[in-house]
């Protein structure tokens, strides 16, 4: 009464090369080996590879043109930098320090960077771009 109940099993015939029966009959002769066992284990084996093999196979192109966009992506955010870099450094060889004491000036100064950092953060909140193709909400640039 304790004894669980094997799954019932269905019988398969094959037919096999003969290098691969002589291999298999090695095998199965192996302590606490059997053929139904080892048949069952290598087609577990076989049809999980197969359903991985199908999951590669419908993602991967979708994969690749992520993984190419991401790098256009990175690409032009090097470019940007380098170009930022390159004109800060422009301009700090070029301008003139201000004076310690011309308040005024300072004044000036902080009012046009900060006119510069609305600007820069109104263009990101409504997707305008300063450079490239114009966006489709026909603002102006």
């Amino acid at each position: 009464m304790g004894r669980t109940r094997k799954p019932p099993r269905v019988r398969y015939q094959l037919f096999l090369p003969q290098e691969l029966s002589h291999r298999f009959e090695a095998l199965a002769a192996q302590p606490g080996a059997s053929k139904s066992a080892i048949l069952a284990d290598a087609l577990t084996a076989w049809l999980g590879r197969q359903a991985v093999s199908e999951l590669e196979n419908r993602f991967s192109g979708r994969l690749d043109r992520m993984s190419m966009a991401l790098g256009r992506i990175e690409r032009d955010g090097q470019v940007l930098l380098e170009s930022l870099a390159l004109f800060v450094r422009y301009e700090l060889m070029v301008q003139a320090p201000l004076p310690d004491a011309d308040e005024a000036l300072r004044a000036v100064g902080r009012d046009r960077f900060n006119a510069f950092v609305t600007r820069v953060g109104e263009a990101m909140a409504s997707g305008r771009r300063t450079l490239g193709p114009p966006s489709t909400g026909g603002g102006e640039r």
